[in-house]
């Protein structure tokens, strides 16, 4: 998509204003390399859990880094909160909280401390609450304890929550937090969900970096794919499955039974496609509509049908595909960590 007249450029479409983030052939080239980040049309909504999936090149990190003005694209355009960044970048960055590659902590100063220095570094911070909250961003990201140990003594999550905690200082519109549970146990990374989910609830748009599937899948509304630069799919998180992996998205039926070829040939007489049998396990697509236009099958009634024609079944039931099966099929890779 071809970017907007630059005369237009400081004013948003009129389908942008319920969008915290949105891109128009947003493009980053570096000297001499393949665009890293090529033709983006991204579109947050207002109020989402917005889920950046992508494997390793991605251009996930370029992309954010082009949203918070500390890089300047190529080509295109991009606006966080109906602003044009990079040129609005100090009208935008006082309503935004990030944690973005990590957080650049003072080694030699205590965890409050750190807080404190990042709060006076900001010039909309008033002085005379500083300390109120400070406290209270320690005890939302659970650092009150070791508020007061130097920060190089922090282990990798300690120092993911501290980030965090500077990122909640003030209220904010908008949260961007790159990889937000690097480091935690898996209660850390409980804690954070139901943090990402209270924000959420109260108002703040999340923007969140994850290479965890599984995390995207459990807190976010919304999720986008990159794949070598490009974008692959956006929308609902809960739409993704059916909308790529087609009619047969939204589930698997597996059936446990000493009669697998029996299984097999009853399912495929009531229209299941992708049969397979593995010792005892047998799994199959359900189709939305079978072929003949009849209603789609009825997961009780296909049990009840082996049951008649005498396949002896153990267990049965469905497996809904994963978010991970939708990225595999985008973009022919396993997800790399190193995002």
């Amino acid at each position: 998509m071809s970017p907007p007249p630059a005369a237009d450029q400081g004013r948003a479409a009129p389908h942008d204003e319920h969008r915290v983030i949105a891109t128009r052939g947003l493009t980053k080239t570096y000297r001499g390399d393949r665009p890293a980040v090529d033709g983006l049309d991204l579109a947050v909504p207002r109020g989402s859990v917005f889920g950046f999936l992508g494997p390793n090149g991605s251009g996930k990190t370029t992309t954010i880094r082009m949203l918070m003005g500390l890089i300047e694209p190529t080509a295109g355009t991009a606006r966080v909160l109906g602003r044009p960044m990079p040129r609005a970048v100090r009208e935008v960055l006082p309503r935004v909280g990030a944690l973005i590659e990590g957080p650049a902590l003072y080694g030699f100063l205590s965890g409050r401390d750190n807080l404190r220095r990042f709060d006076a570094a900001d010039p909309a911070a008033d002085p005379r609450t500083r300390t109120r909250r400070v406290g209270e961003a320690l005890e939302r990201v659970g650092l009150s304890a070791a508020a007061g140990k130097k920060a190089r003594t922090y282990s990798l999550g300690m120092k993911q929550r501290l980030g965090l905690a500077a990122a909640l200082l003030q209220p904010r519109e908008l949260l961007v937090l790159d990889e937000p549970t690097n480091g935690l146990d898996p209660q850390g990374m409980r804690e954070i969900r139901t943090l990402v989910r209270e924000l959420a609830a109260d108002g703040t748009t999340v923007f969140l970096s994850s290479h965890l599937l599984d995390e995207i899948e459990q807190v976010c509304t919304h999720a986008a794919v990159m794949a070598r630069g490009r974008l692959v799919t956006q929308g609902p998180v809960a739409g993704l499955t059916t909308a790529v992996l087609g009619p047969g998205g939204h589930g698997r039926l597996t059936v446990t039974t000493p009669d697998p070829a029996d299984a097999v040939r009853v399912l495929k007489e009531h229209g299941l496609t992708g049969l397979r049998a593995d010792g005892d396990r047998v799994t199959g697509e359900l189709p939305d509509t079978p072929p003949d236009g009849a209603p789609p099958p009825d997961p009780a009634e296909l049990n009840a049908a082996l049951v008649r024609a005498g396949v002896r079944v153990r267990a049965f039931g469905t497996e809904r595909p994963s978010l991970e099966d939708v990225f595999v099929r985008l973009t022919g890779e396993g997800f790399d960590v190193a995002g």
